[in-house]
């Protein structure tokens, strides 16, 4: 089933962060910063509206100390892209802080989307990583040395290579190094190793210094886990 609209969920917070200011100094107004930092949230929109054909909606999580100007540059910043923008406080005021958006949402369902994926099914698994680090990442070059490259010809050569791609790096960058901010652009990224997720049906390539996921027991937590006389037992 395909998705009919998208969340983005941002912060004035994180936009300066990404614009360079210190993680400490991110509470203070900083129009300068907040500028430079919007391309990184501009890069997501383009990313869902025109590289994944999906209509979105930004959602803005308001903090106490978001200043006017700031929330006035995002919007105007959005405003040009045609994306909506809400803001959102239901951290604050529970369901209704959040009931616009989800009038927004709604009518965003309603409109016509032709979702596309990156690439084809049929790609070659190298292919695929190449248009996900193209495209999405808006990287110039995709790498991996000798051994790497072995382990995705062998990968492919023995019936995995219809297998969708899972691409494993940082997410506090649209790089593999988490230092790079707001929306870098013509860099090489380099693939350091690949796994396959039987399982899962996933060829996962691992990008920079990133870790992942450790594998789930036969028996998830979850079965120990129950409602017995009005509380929750089976969590510790």
């Amino acid at each position: 089933m395909m998705p009919s609209a998208t969340v983005i969920v941002a912060t004035i917070r994180a936009l300066k962060y990404h614009g360079g200011v210190d993680i400490k100094e991110v509470n203070k107004e900083n129009l300068a910063a907040l500028e430079k930092g919007l391309a990184n949230l501009e890069r997501h929109v383009d990313n869902v509206a025109n590289v994944y054909g999906i209509p979105c909606v930004v959602s803005f999580n308001r903090f106490t100390f978001d200043t006017r100007a700031e929330i006035e540059l995002v919007k105007s910043r959005m405003e040009k892209l045609g994306a909506p923008f809400v803001l959102a406080t239901h951290w604050a005021d529970g369901g209704k802080g959040a009931a616009e958006l989800a009038r927004v949402v709604v009518g965003l369902c309603g409109r016509s989307s032709k979702p596309r994926f990156v690439y084809d099914d049929a790609d070659p698994l190298w292919e695929k990583m190449e248009k996900i680090a193209k495209k999405v990442y808006r990287a110039s070059e995709l790498t991996a040395d000798a051994k790497v490259r072995a382990q995705i010809k062998q990968l492919q050569d023995s019936g995995y290579g219809h297998y969708p791609i899972c691409m494993a790096k940082t997410q506090y960058s649209f790089s593999a190094d988490a230092k790079v901010r707001a929306a870098p652009s013509n860099y090489t990224i380099n693939v350091r190793d690949v796994r396959l997720a039987a399982g899962a049906e996933f060829v996962v390539p691992i990008l920079g210094d990133v870790m992942t996921m450790p594998g789930l027991s036969r028996v998830p937590s979850a079965t120990k886990i129950d409602f017995v006389d009005g509380k929750v037992v089976g969590l510790f």
